[in-house]
């Protein structure tokens, strides 16, 4: 793994709140946190949604996401610890493991399910939802799965570990680019008294979320299981978080689209008509 000098900036983004997420369950019956819900998506446009998911208790996932549609946008689906089989209806099939990656683009419409592959130990992980630009809603399905191996990673002069998921970090780019959002995905992890510092544009809505330890960023704390929405003050060329113990944390950039969001559960479109078609189009069968 590379040693990387970190980005020497100007000005941080502060923290503009504090999230809290909401305890619910999805699929059949998997508990979850809901940190990113739809009072957020103008907000943290182009991100449409952030589940949390950790428990060693296998009725809390065991049961999984049986097949269920989307239409219109992107999820990723990170692994920190367990397994999860996907399959679809455009003919994709593959099984997630602990630090791996899966990256779908459900695009014009596909069908798949996530399955655990396991009935103990810890089920720990993210999905994210990422939407498409109008011209590229009723694209064709895309999917891959990166395993922990193929995620690039670097460490810092002062500990440092950043495993890059998407976008560019300190000249380290990730396994995944995306043209329109321009999403940066990134895991770090942090030694107790470390500090750690990415370049971010200022015109991109961004978040941390803190999944153990406590961070502050401008002096304001951010304890685990806290999302702390980073502010878009023009003058900041990006973000310094500072561990006030051994912490690990995610943080999530991208490009607002500045397009209309109109959600129907698992559709993401841009007009009511849309959803009316997707739905349409889901129970004709005209699905990938």
């Amino acid at each position: 793994m590379n040693t990387i000098n970190q980005a020497s900036l100007r000005q941080s983004r502060g923290i503009e709140r504090i999230i809290e997420g909401i305890a619910t369950s999805d699929g059949a019956g998997v508990k979850l946190t809901r940190v990113l819900s739809g009072k957020l998506q103008r907000r943290l446009d182009p991100f449409l949604m952030l589940d949390a998911f950790s428990s060693v208790d296998p009725d809390d996932y065991i049961a999984g996401f049986p097949d269920h549609p989307h239409r219109g946008f992107e999820t990723v689906t990170y692994m920190l610890s367990g397994h999860m089989r996907h399959r679809d209806s455009a003919g994709h099939e593959g099984l997630l493991e602990n630090g791996g990656v899966q990256w779908m683009t459900a695009g014009r419409g596909v069908i798949h399910s996530e399955i655990p592959e396991q009935v103990d130990g810890l089920m720990e992980g993210f999905q994210l939802w990422l939407n498409l630009p109008s011209q590229r809603k009723m694209s064709e399905p895309w999917y891959r799965d990166f395993p922990s191996a193929a995620i690039p990673e670097y460490l810092t002069a002062q500990g440092a570990t950043v495993r890059v998921i998407s976008g560019t970090s300190n000249g380290v780019a990730g396994a995944v680019a995306r043209e329109f959002t321009e999403p940066l995905y990134l895991d770090v992890h942090l030694p107790a008294g470390a500090e750690f510092s990415t370049v971010l544009a200022s015109s991109h809505n961004a978040f941390i979320y803190v999944y153990r330890g406590a961070v502050t960023v401008g002096g304001v704390n951010v304890e685990s299981r806290r999302m702390g929405i980073l502010d878009n003050a023009a003058e900041a060329d990006g973000v310094t978080v500072n561990a006030t113990e051994a912490a690990r944390l995610i943080l999530v950039a991208g490009r607002p689209l500045n397009e209309p969001i109109v959600q129907y559960g698992p559709f993401v479109m841009n007009t009511q008509q849309q959803i009316h078609q997707a739905l349409n189009d889901f129970q004709t069968g005209h699905f990938a």
